[in-house]
C-alpha cells in the first residue's frame, strides 16, 4: 500500500486555479513529471485537487486525444466550449468530455464570488480517432456510481478498461476493492485494510493499493480508479 498525501505537495496552479496535483504520469508529463507525484493507473493519467479563485477560470484550451473529467465538489462551474456549450455543473455534479482524434476546446469558470472545488482527471483513448463526445452524471448520495469506463457493449459511459467510481459512504459502511486501484479520498475518513496492515486514511489522502478493504469512519466521498 502507498499513501501520498495531498498536503504534503507545493500548491501550484494557472490562470485562476489553484491545484495540487496528485498524479502526473510519464506516458503524459515525461520530464515535466514532479518525482514526488504517483504514476497513473491504467488509461488513468492525471489528478489534481483544484480551487478555483472567486470568478477564476482556466481560459479557453483545446484538447485531442484525451479523455477529461471534472467532479465539482463544491461551489459551481459554468461551462463553456465547443462541448455543450453553457451548461452548469453544481456541486455532486461529473462532466466526461472524450476529445478523440477531432478534438474540443472548452473553458471552466467560477461564477461565484468565493472559491469553488474540483478534480480534474484525465485518461488516454484506448481507441484513436473518435468523434468528440460529452457526458455528464450526478452521483447517487448513498452507494457507488461509475462515471468512466466499462465494456464497449453499454452507453452509459465511455467504454475503457480503465474505470472511475464516485463512492458516498456512511458510517460504518465498507467496500472492497480485489484489483489494484487508485482511491482518493475526497472527504471524510477511513479505516483502510490490506493483508492485515490497518490504516487511517482522510481527506486528501491518495491511496494506491490492492486487495484494499475500506471502512468509512465518517461520512466518506471518493473517486476510485481501477484497472
Amino acid at each position: 500500500m502507498k499513501i501520498l498525501s495531498r498536503d504534503s505537495l507545493e500548491l501550484g496552479g494557472f490562470a485562476g486555479i489553484t491545484e495540487h496535483r496528485l498524479v502526473t504520469d510519464s506516458r503524459v508529463f515525461a520530464g515535466r513529471k514532479k518525482p514526488e507525484t504517483f504514476e497513473g493507473l491504467g488509461s488513468m493519467v492525471y489528478l489534481a485537487d483544484a480551487r478555483y479563485l472567486p470568478k477564476g477560470q482556466s481560459g479557453m484550451h483545446p484538447h485531442s486525444e484525451i479523455d477529461v473529467i471534472s467532479i465539482v465538489l463544491e461551489g459551481r462551474v459554468s461551462h463553456e466550449g465547443s462541448l455543450e456549450h453553457g451548461k452548469d455543473l453544481s456541486a455532486g455534479d461529473v462532466q466526461v468530455q472524450r476529445a478523440g482524434g477531432e478534438g474540443f476546446s472548452h473553458n471552466e469558470i467560477n461564477p461565484d464570488d468565493k472559491p469553488n472545488r474540483m478534480l480534474q482527471v484525465w485518461a488516454l483513448p484506448e481507441v484513436a480517432g473518435q468523434p468528440a463526445q460529452y457526458k455528464s452524471y450526478t452521483p447517487k448520495s448513498n452507494g457507488v456510481t461509475r462515471i468512466y469506463g466499462g465494456s464497449d457493449s453499454q452507453t452509459e459511459t465511455f467504454a475503457s478498461a480503465t474505470t472511475m467510481d464516485i463512492a458516498h459512504l456512511d458510517v460504518t459502511q465498507n467496500l472492497f476493492l480485489e484489483k489494484t486501484a487508485l482511491v482518493y479520498v475526497i472527504s471524510g475518513q477511513a479505516q483502510v485494510e490490506q493483508q492485515g496492515q490497518l490504516t487511517q486514511v482522510k481527506e486528501g489522502d491518495l491511496i494506491e493499493a490492492g486487495n484494499l478493504a475500506i471502512t468509512a469512519t465518517e461520512q466518506l466521498h471518493l473517486l476510485i480508479v481501477s484497472h
